[in-house]
């Protein structure tokens, strides 16, 4: 059926090879980035791995089922050989067996192979951070377009830093090897969508992709979700943070060697936006004793988190790096009093420090425990940088806007003369 005017509806294929809904920018992407696209009348439809998304009731799923290998449950367990059913299974489990992570490359497999046969369905693909190679053969059968939020090279780098001796830097290595992947499948589209400039830049010196193929399109909050909540009291001393995976980048043994130190002067709680799972943030928590002060929330509605926001009286983002994050502008939007680091590209997504964001450096906890204290003693302080945090969001990120840029993007992909001529061969032009 071919396409009308360049103003008509667009069929989108969205790929994202996990979407874990509540955690994680990839699933928080995918699912209010398809819900504004369906809001302005396009049709969009979602294929992804485990963990699935939760979509608007407009944005159909189609499951790639991967062999779960990384599930919350069992991490890094080995599949049975009956669980092997397809070559994309098959490819799974060799990757993973050399100890790099399998999920991009296995999922790009699956995904060509479940969209050649649909090509005339669609008039573009828009690829959420998988690059794997199978991404570069869908470019050949349609228009494609990659989001990148930011560069795992960075993920890599801090691993890399912290690792306590040469076997665990060479197993990081290894488990990175991915990346070479998605370097060279994002050297090769023709648009890359980028959150920040922050990462436009990263992404450019690490990754070698150029500069006139990115386009800057910030991420959005949905303001009349998270908003202020006027009739939810604060919990003196409760400070809040979301952790998406328990890694370097993120920052968190800094937020808990911080909150430990702080704990020995004031009654304090920390609510970890996370499910807990064995690992160094775990063991660090027991080590210090601090279970009985901290909360691990998972699996709630986004309704409940507003509402955690609004118990704190601080949200604290201790990243040593971020692409752009969410968990920032929704707690300013929320109208909490955000903490945060100046990793990557916070500062240009919070401001400038004490007036919508108490700023403080990467990686240091000290200045984490100065930068809290100095929240928690003063109330107006924390009222002011709410009030302006809020505004900041307001003006600059919400969805709509984010979709409205992304329909820009389509277009100008759809139109170069090589896509032209995929969607006439698709019947779509």
């Amino acid at each position: 059926m071919p396409a009308t005017p360049s103003d008509a509806p667009l069929r989108v294929a969205y790929l994202t090879y996990r979407g874990k809904p509540h955690i994680g920018g990839q699933g928080v992407y995918t699912r209010h980035l398809t819900k504004a696209l369906a809001d302005l009348g396009h049709h969009v439809e979602v294929f992804s791995g485990q963990p699935y998304p939760t979509l608007d009731e407009r944005v159909p799923l189609t499951e790639l089922a991967s062999l779960d290998i990384f599930n919350d449950h069992f991490p890094g367990r080995a599949p049975a050989f009956w669980e092997i059913r397809s070559r994309e299974d098959l490819l799974e489990v060799l990757q993973f067996s050399t100890g790099t992570f399998s999920e991009p490359l296995a999922f790009s497999a699956r995904a060509l192979r479940q969209l050649t046969p649909r090509v005339g369905e669609f008039d573009l693909v828009h690829d959420n951070q998988c690059l794997g190679y199978g991404i570069l053969r869908l470019a050949e059968k349609l228009p494609t377009i990659v989001t990148l939020h930011h560069p795992i090279t960075k993920d890599r780098e801090l691993e890399m830093r912290s690792a306590p001796n040469w076997y665990k830097r060479w197993s990081v290595g290894r488990w990175y090897s991915f990346v070479k992947m998605q370097a060279r499948v994002a050297r090769r589209m023709p648009r890359i969508l980028v959150v920040s400039q922050n990462s436009i830049d990263d992404i450019h010196h690490d990754m070698g992709v150029a500069r006139d193929r990115m386009r800057l399109v910030p991420v959005g909050v949905d303001p009349e979700l998270f908003r202020p909540l006027d009739h939810v009291a604060r919990i003196p001393g409760r400070l809040i943070t979301t952790a998406s995976a328990d890694v370097t980048l993120k920052g968190l043994s800094y937020l808990i060697e911080a909150f430990a130190k702080l704990r020995t002067e004031r009654d304090l709680t920390l609510t970890i936006v996370s499910r807990p799972k064995p690992g160094k943030t775990m063991d660090m928590i027991e080590r210090l004793g601090l279970r009985p002060y901290v909360e691990f929330v998972s699996g709630v509605s986004d309704e409940r988190i507003v509402e955690l926001y609004a118990e704190a009286e601080l949200a604290v983002v201790p990243s040593l790096y971020e692409g752009f994050s969410l968990p920032a502008i929704e707690a300013m939007c929320s109208g909490t009093a955000l903490v945060a680091t100046d990793g990557g590209a916070l500062p240009e997504v919070t401001g400038e420090d004490g007036e919508t964001v108490l700023q403080c450096p990467a990686g240091d906890a000290d200045a984490l425990v100065t930068t809290i204290a100095r929240g928690l003693d003063d109330r107006a302080l924390r009222d002011r940088v709410a009030a302006a945090g809020r505004q900041r969001v307001l003006e600059r990120w919400t969805w709509k806007r984010c979709a409205e840029q992304t329909v820009e993007q389509y277009r100008e992909v759809m139109a170069l003369p090589q896509n032209v001529e995929k969607l006439r061969r698709n019947g779509r032009a």
